[in-house]
């Protein structure tokens, strides 16, 4: 199923200009922008989370880290 959204002149020609060097369709440049804006959701998500982490939590994982690099590692 396809659909029409308004967007300005111009958007259109820089989205259709974007599509066309990376060599997709204007969809598939659209869908593709559309999973750039979950990805930088999900890592913003991901950097709030880490800063968030508690010194005693970060310190755990830290040890529990280093405790499978030397088994790994022999």
């Amino acid at each position: 199923m396809t659909t029409t959204i308004k967007v300005s002149s111009e958007v259109r020609d820089r989205l259709k200009g974007q599509a066309a060097l990376a060599r997709r369709t204007l969809g598939q440049h659209l869908e593709y922008l559309a999973g750039l804006g979950e990805r930088d959701a999900r890592m913003a998500g991901l950097s709030a989370a880490m800063r968030a982490t508690s010194p005693g939590d970060l310190a755990s994982y830290r040890e529990e880290t280093r405790a499978w690099d030397r088994i790994e590692n022999g």
